[in-house]
């Protein structure tokens, strides 16, 4: 299969692997396993963060910043279409016991303004408007790559409100590959963010959360709790410096052909729109007299690609490690096929 269905279905490679095996190894619950050790030391840096935990996944990242932030009722302000609204089950209401206040951006983003008219002034019958949390990239916005200066600006307003910041890194070393932009300018108003290296970064499993010394402890606590402690996680963490060190800059591969399926699929008849691609994230919307969205994807698949259902009409492409041109004109070709 030529899987277009999400970064996340990138596997290890041989020499990542080999990292694993080669990695010293020792307790995370007791600060003892080195790769561990290294990885949030050098993911705080990047961030500009004081600390950092290793965790499963993104999602616990998310969950637990929003547990951290937030008691039970209050209000956490983000675009509709976060990954934490569509894509985690429901967990900040779970979870944290917090309500959500979506809120239309353009692109996934928002503005100061939106930050304005959406918190609440103190009142004993609604919400304490409490978090803000921001994606950058913009996942079902086209992998969409925030400016600096506005999500900079995004994050201060919302501080002086008295909001905290988190921001929801997950493909962020995909905007700092695009733009030249350092995370850590990114991250810069943010009480907390994390970076996901189960995506373009290809590892199988992991993301590192950071924030302060004291948001750390409290994400531990929380990391316990929900069963997210583990042992020996050099073999984890191991893979992870190897992709710091040898995946990063090769974003761009996965952002040149992302363009470039675009580009093509904006020619195509059966497509009505194609949103900018800022990275390595293209979404289509399907014409009128195409297929919907699922009878789309089921054609594909049967010509060996695998793409994502988003809504109705719409189907997001993703590009990474293990797909390349070949697997491009395998998934264009599907395409014209439907016409």
């Amino acid at each position: 299969m030529h899987e277009f269905y999400s970064d996340t279905q990138t596997r290890p490679t041989s020499a990542m692997r080999q990292a694993a095996l080669d990695a010293p190894l020792g307790d995370e619950r007791h600060d003892a396993d080195p790769p561990t050790l290294e990885l949030c030391e050098r993911v705080a840096d990047m961030l500009g963060m004081e600390a950092a935990l290793f965790l499963p996944s993104g999602t616990m990242c998310n969950e637990i910043a929003i547990a951290v932030h937030t008691r039970p009722g209050d209000e956490v302000i983000c675009t509709r279409e976060s990954h934490i609204i569509f894509a985690e089950s429901g967990g900040p209401a779970a979870l944290s016991g917090v309500m959500m206040c979506p809120v239309d951006g353009e692109r996934g983003m928002l503005t100061p303004q939106n930050i304005l008219d959406h918190t609440r002034p103190p009142s004993a019958h609604a919400p304490r408007s409490r978090l803000l949390v921001a994606e950058q990239t913009a996942n079902l916005a086209g992998g969409a790559v925030w400016p600096v200066g506005q999500l900079n600006r995004v994050a201060s307003t919302a501080k002086a409100a008295g909001l905290a910041t988190h921001l929801d890194g997950a493909r962020i070393l995909n905007a700092q590959v695009a733009t030249g932009i350092a995370a850590a300018d990114y991250a810069r108003d943010f009480d907390s963010a994390w970076i996901a290296f189960t995506k373009g970064l290809g590892c199988p499993v992991g993301a590192v959360l950071a924030g302060s010394t004291d948001f750390i402890q409290e994400a531990w606590l929380l990391k316990r709790r929900w069963g997210g402690a583990m042992r020996q996680t050099g073999v984890l963490t191991a893979m992870c410096l190897y992709a710091l060190d040898h995946h990063v800059e090769r974003l761009a591969e996965d952002h040149a052909l992302a363009k470039r399926i675009g580009a093509h699929l904006s020619e195509l008849p059966v497509i009505a729109d194609v949103q900018p691609v800022d990275t390595n994230i293209v979404m289509a919307t399907l014409a009128g007299e195409a297929p919907d969205a699922r009878a789309t994807a089921s054609h594909l698949r049967t010509q060996g690609a695998t793409v994502t259902v988003v809504g109705k009409r719409k189907i997001r492409i993703v590009t990474h490690l293990d797909v390349g041109p070949r697997d491009a004109d395998a998934l264009l070709n599907a395409f014209e096929s439907l016409c």
